[in-house]
């Protein structure tokens, strides 16, 4: 039977609630000095915010080594009443030192496999997706060698992956490698930030695979700007892909949670919601944050 495996333990995908399909509790890298998701009052008050809009569950794609703090998810769960799935996986590697990396080679899909199945460190918190990322336009070798170590993962334990885009960029590549060279099906795969590059035309190619879409974090300086994506997913919906999409906040700094004065998790419903609802209609925006969650991250668990 597919389940979704929280924090708390495996769910069934349609007790879900409106999901937030991507975003951070708790996140640190030395790319963003100063500007860490640390503190566990923050985060709980950020999970109230978001239910208090009609959120029902979150998932974290904060990865190994990123101060995901799994063993506070638990109580934020419970205290809060929103589900939160954890992760596994590793970040690009500018995110680590080479000590870190180091330590891993030659054993990353069993470190993935174990915070699967497990779970992550003695915290006894399993993780529900493998998280790793692809580069700009292109993979490099680090990026292949996360990507292998995901799908051995996968094909382990049935676990979804998750996949960073830089800007938006490289979705085909990345699926050449993930499906075509290591075999995992399509629908096993999210594709995180394509917002940030509205290439519609790409956007069409993903999801025609199977794999899922996501549209995640409001617009920063340097990205595609917000008003271009309620045509990306009215493109994507037009086309027949409306059920590959899912939606995201993706709140990295600290300075971007919504109880610091920026949008946050709340914005993904108190504005991007009716921005969208406008564009393509409340039936297929509903099935946005709550069916299309619920398939991307449940799976027919094999340990």
């Amino acid at each position: 039977m597919s389940a979704v495996r929280t924090v708390l333990g495996d769910v069934r995908p349609g007790d879900l609630g409106v999901c937030d399909a991507h975003d951070h509790l708790f996140f640190g890298s030395p790319l963003l000095p100063g500007q860490e998701l640390r503190g566990a009052a923050a985060a709980r008050a950020e999970l109230t915010a978001f239910r208090e809009q009609g959120g029902g569950a979150v998932v974290q794609w904060t990865p190994y080594g990123l101060g995901r703090r799994a063993a506070d998810l638990p109580a934020l769960s419970r205290e809060t009443g929103v589900h939160v799935v954890a992760a596994t996986g590793l970040h690009q590697a500018a995110h680590y030192d080479e000590d870190t990396l180091t330590r891993l080679r030659g054993r990353l899909a069993d470190v993935f496999v174990a915070e699967l199945t497990d779970g992550i460190g003695t915290s006894g918190v399993r993780a529900g997706l493998v998280k790793v990322a692809g580069g700009f336009h292109a993979l490099d070798a680090h990026a292949r060698w996360t990507l292998a170590a995901a799908a051995e993962a996968h094909h382990a334990t049935g676990a979804p992956i998750a996949v960073h885009l830089e800007l938006g960029t490289g979705a085909l590549d990345v699926l050449d490698v993930l499906c075509g060279e290591r075999e995992v099906p399509p629908h096993r795969v999210v594709l995180g930030h394509l917002n940030r590059s509205p290439d519609l035309v790409t956007h069409r190619q993903a999801a025609g695979t199977g794999c899922y879409v996501a549209f995640d974090g409001p617009s920063r300086a340097h990205h595609a700007t917000d008003w271009r994506m309620p045509d990306a997913v009215r493109a994507l919906a037009d086309a027949g892909f409306g059920d590959r999409l899912l939606l995201g906040a993706d709140t990295t700094t600290a300075a971007a949670r919504s109880v610091n004065g920026g949008p946050g998790m709340p914005y993904l419903l108190r504005r991007v919601r009716p921005r969208l609802v406008q564009a393509v209609g409340e039936d297929l925006v509903r099935r946005i944050l709550t069916e299309n969650p619920g398939r991307a991250f449940g799976t027919e668990w094999r340990r």
